[in-house]
């Protein structure tokens, strides 16, 4: 798997945001075309899906250019989105064979959702959910635990109500505008980054996930993304493995082919 993360611009200020996006973010320094060759070079390697992030990257105007690509060479896509706002060329290129949705969600109270997200649009996404369903795309939900005694449960049923089969949840990684003082804690992941997959950042450099940014290195505009991987996990596997040394194996964070397989909240416990 294979993380494009088109940028920092997002319309939301989520106070748990792992990268700080929001409405004074930017797209980076990637071009479409470099976007395309990373695409052509992951499918090479034997990528089988590449996940779309942000920032919102429904925002990036190359995002349906990219959806094409991306399934021509091959490759299942996802969309991490939060369904603010798609345009029609948005979804034309979602409602293609071999492409998916996925979503935050946080409430079913439109005033605690607001408190999440910093901004008021829990009608605007349920709109878009529904209609993705309707349209038959495959849609999966996270919900993520922000505030004490949150309506979690409320939100799940809400989910299911809408037509969403594949709902996980999760708990506030401290990275991003979460993070407390003090720098970045490798045990706070899920403990598989870099297990066969990556993160392209819009800078081009390369991380072992989306929250172990601080690992980022290379250029995939001037240096083959082959090597940049092998450095990546290399990377992975010196500051994250150890952090998890002492974890059992569970069903956590594969590569995942089927996103919604994936339970990075699953606690990772030492074994007896």
């Amino acid at each position: 798997m294979l993380w494009l993360e088109l940028g920092t611009l997002c319309q939301l200020a989520c106070r748990h945001c792992y990268n700080d996006s929001g409405a004074d973010g930017d797209h980076g320094v990637m071009t479409v075309d470099d976007w395309r060759r990373a695409i052509g070079e992951a499918a090479d390697l034997g990528t089988c899906l590449v996940q779309f992030i942000g920032g919102e990257p429904t925002l990036h105007p190359g995002l349906p250019v990219l959806i094409g690509a991306t399934r021509r060479a091959g490759l299942q896509v996802e969309v991490y989105s939060n369904l603010v706002h798609l345009t029609e060329p948005v979804w034309t290129a979602l409602a293609q064979e071999g492409v998916r949705l996925a979503t935050s969600f946080y409430s079913d109270d439109p005033d605690e959702h607001r408190q999440i997200t910093g901004r008021d649009t829990h009608r605007q996404t349920r709109i878009n959910i529904v209609r993705a369903v309707e349209l038959g795309i495959p849609v999966r939900a996270g919900i993520v635990e922000v505030l004490d005694g949150q309506r979690t449960a409320q939100a799940r049923a809400m989910l299911a109500a809408m037509g969403v089969q594949h709902v996980g949840s999760d708990r506030v990684r401290p990275f991003g505008r979460a993070a407390p003082a003090g720098g970045h804690d490798p045990g706070e992941l899920c403990g598989h980054c870099g297990r066969g997959n990556a993160v392209v950042l819009a800078s081009g450099s390369l991380a072992p996930c989306p929250m172990s940014r601080w690992m980022a290195h290379g250029d995939v505009r001037t240096s083959p993304l082959a090597g940049l991987l092998e450095e990546t996990w290399r990377r992975a596997r010196d500051q994250i493995a150890p952090a998890h040394a002492g974890c059992g194996p569970h069903d956590g964070c594969q590569p995942p082919c089927e996103p919604q397989k994936c339970d990075p909240d699953i606690p990772c416990t030492p074994e007896d």
